[in-house]
């Protein structure tokens, strides 16, 4: 018996994260190699022959799972009957702008599809949020989309969580496939903190065996600032890592992990963190939901770090208050 096709909504198509990713969706890397999708693809009208292009390339590409592509620029009709979205379109920081302007001009994106996301998605609906200031966004839609349960709307901490992966497994010269329990906490934003505290190899811990002053003085600012590294190397921005990162986060959390990924999800009050803001946590995915890996013992240093970022979302959340219905 042949599955019901999955409707898969992608923002900013016609955008370089969304060339990256949307390859990925149609090959199966979501859902299953067994599950026919459909996409639809959300695009601002000047940018709408863009998407049209993409979708080109992707009928070209024969992807039998591919059964159908939408492209609009009406977020109605880009989130109907929608079981997943990938909220990848923002806008982009200018020439010396505020922080706190740019979180206000994408309260007028994300705002706007979280309401069109709450009547028009499939009761299963699962939210990701690419684009940054990605924490704070993610709070914007979920806060606009009030019949949806606040745990669908996710922010990527996963590229984060990847790179601290990329980085330890080349200092420690291991696979990368024998490091566990490493967790970023916090926002996609440099005060992040990438924690080695509780990481295995092989399930032996390390933290006592690495070299301190590399952890704080070099992974832990390089991990944070590497979009910048590379945007300073390439020219470009961390495209189809970010893409490759937001398929990895999407895959996980409907089909299950029980290795921790780090996810940017709704606070609910856990390590004394208080609700009302979407944070980066130890997460492991059980039943298509994340829950918080708990009991961990956090030190002065730990908690030093995970309130730097508290107080940073508490900050941008005051800066988009109005748009927070």
């Amino acid at each position: 018996m042949s599955k019901s096709v999955k409707k898969i909504a992608v923002t900013g198509a016609a955008g370089q994260i969304a060339y990256s990713l949307l390859w990925r969706i149609a090959n199966g890397d979501v859902y299953g190699k067994d599950q026919p999708i459909e996409l639809q693809l959300l695009e601002i009208p000047q940018a709408i022959g863009g998407a049209e292009g993409v979708a080109m390339e992707l009928n070209d590409s024969a992807f039998p799972l591919l059964k159908n592509i939408v492209v609009t620029d009406d977020v109605n009709k880009a989130f109907d009957g929608t079981n997943a979205a990938f909220l990848v379109g923002a806008k982009p920081r200018g020439k010396g702008e505020e922080r706190s302007d740019l979180l206000a001009a994408n309260g007028k994106i994300f705002g706007p599809q979280g309401k069109a996301i709450n009547d028009n998605a499939a009761d299963d609906i699962r939210v990701l949020v690419v684009g940054n200031p990605a924490n704070t966004n993610a709070l914007i839609a979920m806060s606009a989309a009030k019949d949806v349960p606040n745990e669908r709307f996710n922010a990527m901490m996963r590229l984060d969580h990847n790179r601290s992966v990329s980085q330890l497994s080349e200092k420690l010269g291991v696979e990368k496939t024998e490091l566990a329990k490493i967790v970023v906490w916090g926002n996609h934003s440099a005060t992040q903190f990438p924690d080695l505290t509780f990481t295995t190899v092989s399930g032996k811990e390390i933290f006592n065996e690495l070299d301190h002053h590399w952890y704080t003085e070099e992974f832990i600012p390089r991990v944070a600032k590497r979009g910048a590294e590379i945007i300073e190397v390439r020219g470009k921005s961390s495209a189809a890592s970010a893409a490759s990162s937001a398929v990895d986060h999407m895959h996980d959390w409907i089909n299950g992990t029980e290795d921790w990924a780090s996810a940017a999800i709704p606070s609910t009050g856990a390590y004394g963190i208080p609700e009302g803001i979407v944070i980066g946590l130890p997460t492991v995915s059980k039943n298509g939901a994340w829950e918080v890996v708990e009991g961990l013992e956090l030190n002065d240093f730990q908690r030093a770090r995970i309130d730097a970022n508290v107080k940073e979302l508490q900050e941008e959340r005051e800066a988009v208050k109005d748009l927070l219905a």
